[in-house]
């Protein structure tokens, strides 16, 4: 392309016209600065003014400490791993599992917000975030409180079936951790209850099914569809596998 710039203006033939396409850009100029003159700036003088941002903008996450349920959700699905669970106590004094954030690494993704079951994972208007110390970059549990929190902090993660769609139900919107259950593989169940211990919303009951050849009672674990979240922490603690997810809608 330059080569053809060169080979049609080299002769000098259309110099005046050469010469005359800088005056549009210094025409654009003049034309911003004297807009920009007589209105009032468009700049905000920060750190002294801040621009308004909406209730869902996608800044440092936000806990509601005594609504989360330590499941685990928000570590699992954050595609930075800047979340583990450490152990705190609540305000009884009862050790409980809640979230911690590196906020180094956290790219406001806003991910832990949408997964949460319960939305005590919220996203925030907060990004100044500057510290000394990368120590200090790293939120525990209390850190993250928020009390400014709305609704429109709490981001909902819904999805449309396909089954919907092809109904000609398009508008129909599913909760996400509606979606999915344990189900038991009952020749593996070995009635361990490990299950029952890592459940976080105390929706799995164990339930006996008649006894063993050994004479003790077998075990298997029924779940409660109302309290259900779809964690997967039975299914991770399991030994033997003998729980999966199974769709449900």
């Amino acid at each position: 392309m330059s080569m053809e710039y060169i080979e049609k203006y080299r002769d000098g033939r259309h110099k005046c016209w050469k010469d005359l396409w800088i005056v549009r850009p210094i025409f654009v100029t003049l034309k911003l600065m004297a807009k920009t003159t007589v209105h009032r700036p468009i700049t905000v003088l920060y750190p002294y003014e801040a621009l308004w941002n909406p209730d869902n903008y996608r800044g440092r996450p936000g806990l509601d400490f005594n609504k989360c349920l330590g499941c685990g959700m928000c570590a699992k699905y954050c595609p930075c791993s800047a979340i583990i669970l450490v152990d705190t106590p609540d305000d009884a004094g009862k050790t409980v599992s809640r979230p911690q954030i590196n906020m180094g690494r956290c790219s406001f993704c806003a991910y832990c917000a949408e997964y949460c079951p319960v939305d005590a994972m919220t996203v925030t208007p907060i990004v100044e975030l500057a510290e000394y110390t990368r120590a200090d970059l790293i939120y525990g549990p209390r850190r993250l409180a928020y009390e400014n929190t709305t609704e429109g902090m709490k981001v909902r993660n819904e999805v449309t079936l396909y089954s919907d769609f092809q109904n000609g139900k398009g508008e129909i919107r599913q909760s996400f951790f509606g979606l999915d259950r344990p189900e038991l593989d009952e020749k593996k169940c070995i009635s361990c209850k490990k299950c029952q211990k890592v459940c976080p919303t105390g929706a799995i009951t164990m339930v006996e099914h008649g006894t063993n050849a050994k004479g003790k009672p077998i075990l298997w674990p029924e779940v409660s569809a109302d309290k259900c979240v779809s964690c997967e922490n039975c299914v991770s603690a399991c030994p033997k596998s003998a729980l999966h997810l199974k769709e449900v809608c």
